[in-house]
């Protein structure tokens, strides 16, 4: 087995999940709605699978959907993208991995920012690359020259950069990101941007693709995740999009994975992206609602929540709450002693981890949240440590 492999274990989402499984308790821990997604979109995936073709599609994409990503782009971002700069994969893990494999050379170097989501570094590291790793902390997660150069050597290629970010909930501002394209150009480097989260905004917050700032069209990829817009994360629907002389690699990279992801799908993702805009607006609400109740519920357990601008988490700070233990000690004892998962944010660095901070997913109905903050509430309460 490969060395990179050999040492891994099974990814804390599967992980934590199992445990939910196997104990019953309610689950907070991996980011998976339990809504059913825009109907119009499931009845045209049904729609597709009955009355269209169900062979291979064109290994970059139907025409259709990599039209519809350009133009939704083009609506909501401001970006011009020609559909032969959108390819369409089977889910984002799977275009990160082809942007990695395409873009990445033996010991070229990739920034990556920690926390990360935890495909990164192997992904990086079986292609031959060298993660160079900077740490983030909380309470704000911020992002500094400082930290830029002192990460940077002669030998990096790439950075590689999520926006919003998963696990801390944090979206990069615009000072950030100007800051981050000014660093790329000035040392040359290609931006692997996965901003699957990039609709999942709250408190009226626009997300800023680093793709659209000054000298970052020509050296970015730009990754985007069909399962997290509609909340049908089992789809596994995703596409990069880069400018041609990136996107001809990225799409070798690509042939050679997954080749094609289901036409029924492509097709109805296309739909969704040019008729939902309505449904992708009111579930951004319902998911800050879902983040109110569960921020309400924790803090008055007694639990110190971090900010949460983005995506489906919570986060909450062990140490400013009171509470002695580290976050993989707390997450086991949340388990065991009430019957709550939740993910220590320990497992989404590589290494230099920070140990206080746990993350709750409140991408749930209002009665599994209110269930999950009672069950707190009484471990709270009741708790010894």
């Amino acid at each position: 087995m490969h060395r990179v492999y050999a040492r891994m274990g099974t990814t804390i989402f599967e992980a934590m999940s199992a445990r939910a499984r196997e104990t019953g308790a309610i689950n907070l821990g991996q980011g998976f709605s339990d809504g059913r997604g825009p109907e119009p979109v499931l009845e045209a995936a049904a729609r597709a699978l009955l009355d269209k073709s169900n062979q291979y599609p064109p290994m970059p994409g139907l025409i259709e959907l990599r039209q519809g990503v350009a133009d939704h782009y083009a609506r909501h971002q401001g970006l011009n993208l020609a559909a032969e700069e959108v390819i369409v994969t089977s889910g984002a893990t799977e275009a990160l991995a082809a942007a990695i494999l395409a873009l990445v050379e033996p010991g070229d170097e990739v920034i990556c920012f920690q926390p990360l989501y935890d495909a990164y570094v192997p992904l990086i590291e079986r292609a031959g690359g060298v993660p160079r790793l900077v740490r983030l902390e909380p309470p704000h997660w911020r992002v500094d020259r400082a930290m830029l150069e002192a990460a940077v050597t002669a030998k990096t290629r790439l950075l590689l950069l999520c926006n919003p970010l998963n696990p801390t909930a944090t979206m990069s501002s615009a000072d950030e990101l100007a800051l981050l394209a000014d660093f790329c150009v000035a040392h040359d480097l290609t931006a692997i941007c996965d901003e699957v989260w990039e609709h999942v905004t709250f408190d009226g917050a626009r997300h800023l693709p680093l793709i659209g700032f000054p000298g970052m069209r020509e050296r970015t990829v730009k990754i985007g995740s069909a399962g997290k817009i509609f909340a049908l994360t089992g789809w596994k629907v995703g596409w990069m999009c880069a400018a041609p002389h990136l996107a001809r690699g990225l799409a070798k990279a690509h042939q050679f994975l997954t080749f094609t992801t289901p036409p029924n799908l492509q097709w109805a993702c296309a739909e969704g992206l040019a008729t939902q805009d309505g449904w992708v607006q009111q579930s951004r609400h319902g998911f800050q609602a879902g983040r109110d109740r569960l921020k309400a519920g924790l803090e008055a357990a007694g639990l110190v929540t971090l900010p949460s601008a983005a995506t489906y988490f919570l986060s909450v700070d062990l140490a400013a709450s009171g509470i002695a233990m580290d976050d993989v000690t707390f997450c086991d004892r949340l388990i065991e002693e009430a019957g709550v998962v939740t993910i220590p944010v320990s497992a989404f660095y590589a290494q230099d981890a920070v140990t206080n901070v746990v993350r709750f997913a409140f991408c749930k109905q209002d009665a599994v949240l209110d269930a999950a903050i009672e069950r707190i509430g009484e471990w709270m309460r009741g708790r010894n440590d």
